[in-house]
């Protein structure tokens, strides 16, 4: 499944057109993150077209840290930091190449979409598996935030019918819960190894966005758990 997160929305009415596209390409999950009121008789409603049936009636607050948990991140950024050196927003990929990854990728999925004023913060975008930029004029490369979501949504359109086709097997990426136990313990072993403590965030960071992009298998994930355990039994020795 794939959902829709707006986080910190300003403007009802961004709300009801990122909702309106929703309902245009094929999605239904609208969750949302400190939400603005979200008044029936008010602009988020009005703008929602035909999405005010249902797409934004069942919309389902959440906070951040549960999309984290339950869900493969996926943030949006018109700030891409094209720089290998740069681990919160590199490397990051375009819409349509998001939608060739994702394709055949059983797993749910989150899209994050964030505030009008700044987007995601440097924070957030930590804590996300895969960052997704959409191509736009070096001189005014931000978008609005309903136009943004429009865009990414005709992009990924796909995706929103992939819940008819057969799963790939291959490609079968772990629980989410699985995936955040690894970094856990990959943070854990790295102090157990007194790695130095300015470098480990940096390296959390680097972390996640691989694994981010490599979809792990359960079983790949429990193997990486063993090459852990062993490095952990070898330095208590």
């Amino acid at each position: 499944m794939i959902s829709v997160v707006v986080v910190d929305a300003e403007t009802p009415g961004n709300v009801g057109t990122i909702a309106r596209a929703m309902k245009n390409f094929g999605f239904a999950d609208l969750k949302l993150v400190d939400p603005p009121e979200l008044d029936r008789d008010g602009e988020a409603y009005g703008f929602a077209g035909q999405a005010r049936e249902d797409v934004l009636p069942d919309a389902e607050v959440v906070t951040f840290e549960e999309i984290v948990e339950r869900f493969y991140t996926v943030g949006f950024t018109a700030t891409t930091n094209e720089d290998a050196r740069k681990h919160v927003r590199f490397p990051f990929a375009t819409p349509e190449e998001l939608a060739e990854e994702l394709a055949g990728v059983e797993t749910d999925v989150a899209l994050l979409f964030g505030r009008e004023r700044i987007g995601l913060t440097n924070d957030e975008l930590a804590r996300i598996d895969r960052v997704c930029a959409i191509p736009a004029s070096a001189d005014y490369p931000v978008l609005n935030l309903g136009q943004a979501a429009t865009i990414a949504l005709y992009e990924l359109r796909g995706l929103a019918m992939a819940d008819s086709q057969l799963p790939d097997v291959e490609r079968e990426r772990a629980n989410e819960s699985e995936i955040e136990r690894f970094y856990e313990r990959f943070d854990a072993t790295l102090g157990s190894l007194e790695y130095p403590e300015g470098k480990r965030s940096k390296t959390m960071r680097l972390v996640r966005r691989l694994v981010g992009r490599a979809h792990p298998t359960t079983r790949e994930i429990t193997t990486l758990h063993g090459v852990l355990r062993a490095i952990e039994r070898a330095t208590r020795k």
